[in-house]
Order: structure tokens, then sequence, then C-alpha cells
């Protein structure tokens, strides 16, 4: 179990699992620029984000910007919307006649990605959900601004695992305060902190190497 000191942003792991240096220069060295990508994501969660909204249709009760947390994973944050279905079998919610299943629901203004992020935040979330209300999720939903469609994801024990392996691993390198090094890739072309990142920098084996080659070009 964390402290809640300890806490780090679930949406983090986002971003880790992208790039673990961008990850690292945002969390760690609390840097951060903007690019259309960022700042149109933005206006998408904004309007998606407002906390006393609750909204009802039939079975079904949407509430948005719900802020979770979990002890045992260490993580803070919140839900774009979880929604409550009524459900024989679910659980009982403060507020809510009867029982109900719960479903997290992530907004991105662009399209499915193939790193695996964007699920692995989702299940953090459900897990999330789960310590706190003491439920069972099996599923969650991915909504995309681009194809303006959602995408189911089953929150199943791979999923888990591969989420809890990278949490431990943002704990330890938060703990030890630790940027670490990558490879330039053509993703670094749409990160927003190519420019603070400097990657190609990275591909130096050491200073000392740069310095002799820079002293050997001079003679």
């Amino acid at each position: 179990m964390y402290s809640e000191d300890e806490y780090l942003l679930l949406s983090g792991i986002q971003h880790f699992a992208f790039c673990r240096r961008q990850w690292a220069l945002i969390h760690i060295e609390q840097q951060w620029a903007e690019n259309y990508r960022t700042a149109d994501g933005e206006v998408m969660h904004r309007n998606v984000h407002d906390a006393g909204f609750h909204e009802k249709r039939g079975d079904i009760v949407t509430a948005r910007a719900m802020a979770v947390s979990s002890a045992r994973l260490g993580i803070s944050g919140e839900c774009d919307a979880v929604e409550f279905r009524r459900d024989d079998s679910g659980i009982e919610i403060f507020g809510l006649e009867g029982r109900y299943s719960v479903t997290p629901v992530e907004y991105k203004r662009g399209k499915p990605k193939e790193d695996g992020s964007d699920e692995m935040q989702l299940a953090a979330q459900a897990m999330c959900l789960e310590e706190m209300l003491c439920c069972v999720i099996a599923e969650g939903f991915l909504f995309y601004g681009e194809t303006r469609r959602r995408t189911r994801v089953l929150i199943d024990e791979e999923l888990r695992r591969r989420t809890e392996t990278a949490l431990r691993e943002m704990h330890e390198l938060f703990r030890r305060r630790y940027t670490p090094k990558v490879r330039r890739t053509r993703a670094c072309n749409a990160c927003s902190l190519k420019n603070i990142c400097l990657p190609v920098l990275c591909s130096e084996k050491s200073a000392r190497a740069h310095i002799k080659a820079m002293i050997e070009g001079e003679d």
C-alpha cells in the first residue's frame, strides 16, 4: 500500500506507455509544452469534465469527472465518465436505488493507437473503481473524437498485469528521480516535448565522447 503523498497521476500511465522519457520530463522534471494535439485534447476534455454533471438515460446513470484513487497502485486522478447501469447482480451506489454495474469511459481526441497506452489508462481507472466500490469491472470503453465511435476494451488479466508492471516501474523511477534515455523514433515528431527532450543528444554515448570528437575535429 502507498501513502497519499506517494500517489502518482493516473493519467501519467498513458505518457509512460508512449515514452518513458516523456513521462519523466512531465511528471518528474515538471516540463510541458503545447502543440495542436495537446491543445485539441484539452478542449475535448474540458467539454467532458463537468464534475457536477450527472445524466440519467433509461437504466444508465452517467457521472463525469469522477475522482478515483488506489492505495494499492499508488495513483489518483479522474475518470472522464463512469456509467452505472441498472443490474440486479451489481452493487449498491449511494444516492441511487437498486443495484448497478460500473463501466469507465475514457475520451480521446484522435483515433485508436497501437501502443496500448489508452487501454492501460482505462484499466488503471477500472482498478481504482474496483478498489473504491468493492466491485469487479470486466470492460470499459474508449471514445475517439476522430472516429466518433466507442471501442470496447476487455479489462482482462493480461491488461491488468501490463498496467500494474508499468505503474511499479513509474514509482521506482519517480523515487529515484531518474529520467531515462530513449532512442529517437518517428513518434518523436508528434511529441510536444521534442524540443525540450532533444532525443538526438541521447544518441551520444557520453559527454566525454562528444567532447573528444569536438577536440579531434579542431585538429
